[in-house]
């Protein structure tokens, strides 16, 4: 199985509002930025679409180390966050729907073919992949607001 480092980000002009999500995914000396925008969104929604498109661009499976600085995906997975709210019929611990469930079931079908590894980082610390990723996601919402 390939070892891929995956580092992401997701970024929001109100929340919601306009917002663009960023990944940048390593492979030995392999170096690839991918980056997208939504018009009408949240923060939350592009930290998880920032982490779909990343796994759904593997070619095969991989051992996947994904570092974001979101405690909201980090946390559902590394605190069991997901299992839960699965074995609720998709509710939180207060009964209420999950938000962002469509996102969810698409980010589990991808790790299901890949093995992941959730590692949270301090956001805006000076950690170039991190900062990288901010950045490219804030120039795809503009890229999306000029047409």
């Amino acid at each position: 199985m390939k070892a891929i480092t995956i580092y992401t980000d997701g970024a929001c002009s109100g929340n919601p509002g306009s917002g663009g999500w960023a990944a940048i995914l390593q492979y030995q000396a392999h170096y690839k930025e991918i980056s997208g925008a939504e018009s009408d969104t949240t923060n939350n929604r592009m930290e998880l679409l920032a982490a779909i498109n990343a796994l759904a661009i593997l070619k095969e499976p991989c051992a996947v180390t994904l570092y974001t600085d979101s405690a909201y995906l980090c946390n559902a997975f590394n605190e069991r966050w997901i299992d839960n709210w699965q074995r609720n019929g998709w509710r939180t611990s207060k009964k209420k729907p999950v938000e962002n469930r469509d996102l969810w079931e698409q980010l589990i079908n991808y790790m299901a073919q890949n093995r992941v590894i959730w590692k949270k980082i301090k956001g805006h610390s000076a950690n170039k992949y991190n900062d990288r990723c901010d950045e490219l996601a804030r120039k795809a919402i503009k890229a999306m607001q000029k047409t």
